[in-house]
């Protein structure tokens, strides 16, 4: 016989609510508990872990992939936003840096300016998820937006 996840009280498989403190159960199946990998993560701790330098692009992949953040606007916003400053990080450490170490003439360290830039816009974006702000960077903002 299941439990209740909140009080620890009998439950039947039935119940959706707990018929003691009346908190929501997990889905049941055959008996057992329905676990997903993403039910103890908040929207606002999704969508702070998309902007995780060279990791953030997974965890954006999945939020964007999984039924629970389907309705979620502000999540799937940062996933998208994340994602596209991933991509932004991919042309400059593989197209743009490698082009101008090739270039003639004085050797300018762009890509690892670049590369510097970037990481900075993704510490800041920690930041301002993490305080709950919805802050839209110009261009990538635009991109995710049209991507809602």
């Amino acid at each position: 016989m299941p439990f209740c996840t909140q009080c620890g009280a009998k439950a039947q498989p039935t119940d959706i609510f707990c018929r003691a403190c009346g908190a929501r159960q997990p889905v049941r199946h055959g008996g057992a508990t329905s676990h997903d990998a993403s039910s103890g993560l908040s929207p606002q701790a999704a969508a702070i872990l998309t902007y995780l330098p060279w990791l953030g692009w997974v965890v954006a992949i999945y939020i964007l992939a999984s039924a629970r953040f389907h309705g979620d606007r502000v999540t799937r916003f940062h996933a998208y936003q994340g994602l596209y400053l991933f991509v932004a990080w991919l042309i400059v450490d593989w197209a743009i840096g490698p082009w101008f170490k090739w270039m003639p003439g004085p050797d300018l360290p762009v890509g690892f300016l670049l590369d510097l830039l970037l990481i900075g816009v993704w510490i800041f974006m920690l930041v301002k998820t993490s305080r709950g702000e919805r802050y839209s960077l110009p261009l990538v903002g635009e991109l995710a937006e049209r991507s809602l």
